[in-house]
């Protein structure tokens, strides 16, 4: 792994944790409303997976999924547009944070319903196999989704039909607020899966370089194999479940210990000792992150919000169009 995808996966994760600073700084001053989800402590997966994804890719998420969308490539003014609920948001200020959409990047959505995502990216997947169409399918969901009776129907399918998808676990061990050992009786994630057929393996979500390479094998099992492919990050948010959430069902001595394993750090520390990092460059990326998100939210706060004439547009699709572009 070379020194410039090293400061890569380096830089993205400082801009997943900047913006998700400022989300939670932005949801007291009441900019942003409803659920807000952040990511904070988990950076290293979505920077590691998606730096090998490429435009044509699909992505499916959850509704955890800033991350995601930021790396694939919608931009972080249409996002803090989505967020402060602005006509210019990747969802025209429809979706809120739960529901960042971009048909332009495939970025096919958060969900606010656990596992949902999970079925759409299998068929996703099976229109590209049917297609011819090279491009990959990438999903997220977190570990609560595997006791969803969904998830067995979907990856049952697509190991039954040779379909190729890349299911990414983000293992945080806390469905909302339910340890994973108190919620399901085989808690060996990968184990479970095989029992469909699946090839699958368990990484270490905090730490970015792992994630990058492991992830790269899975794809090109799912490339050369033709087949499905699950891997579980085992990784942490620092952050209670969302905003409205007392977090009473965790110690914080426990969230200390997992903060010691900030992603962001340890790259950083092995950075400076290969001395890929020096502290002059360390500050340019800094403030490069910086004049990114403080410029998206100058961009947001200044959007209009979509007139009440707009209220009954993007519901139905003209016919025509729908003929056009489908058929």
């Amino acid at each position: 792994m070379n020194e410039d995808l090293k400061i890569k996966l380096y830089t993205d994760m400082l801009r997943i944790r900047r913006m998700e600073e400022l989300c939670a700084e932005l949801y007291t001053k009441e900019k942003i409303r409803g659920f807000l989800h952040l990511y904070v402590g988990e950076e290293a997966v979505a920077a590691g997976v998606m730096n090998h994804l490429q435009d044509q890719d699909n992505v499916m998420s959850t509704y955890r999924e800033h991350a995601h969308a930021l790396l694939k490539g919608i931009s972080a003014r249409e996002i803090f547009s989505e967020l402060f609920g602005k006509k210019t948001g990747c969802s025209h200020g429809r979706g809120g944070s739960m529901h960042l959409f971009s048909k332009k990047h495939r970025f096919f959505g958060g969900s606010a319903i656990v596992a949902s995502g999970i079925p759409q990216a299998v068929g996703l997947a099976l229109s590209a196999k049917k297609l011819g169409e090279e491009r990959m399918t990438v999903c997220f969901f977190g570990e609560g989704a595997m006791a969803e009776g969904v998830f067995y129907e979907a990856i049952n399918m697509a190991s039954l039909w040779k379909i190729p998808v890349l299911f990414c676990c983000e293992n945080n061990f806390y469905a909302m607020g339910t340890a994973l050992t108190l919620s399901q009786a085989q808690s060996d994630l990968v184990l479970k899966v095989k029992a469909f057929g699946l090839e699958g393996m368990a990484v270490d979500g905090m730490n970015a370089l792992e994630v990058f390479e492991e992830s790269r094998k899975a794809l090109d099992y799912i490339r050369n194999e033709k087949r499905p492919f699950f891997l579980e990050f085992k990784t942490y948010r620092f952050r209670a479940h969302s905003m409205f959430d007392p977090e009473l069902y965790r110690t914080k001595e426990e969230v200390d210990s997992w903060k010691k394993r900030c992603p962001i750090l340890s790259l950083k520390t092995q950075l400076f000792k290969e001395n890929s990092l020096t502290p002059e460059r360390e500050l340019n990326i800094q403030n490069q992150v910086d004049e990114e998100m403080m410029d998206a939210i100058g961009f947001a706060d200044s959007s209009p919000f979509e007139s009440e004439a707009s209220l009954f547009d993007h519901l139905y699709e003209e016919e025509e169009t729908f003929h056009e572009t489908h058929l």
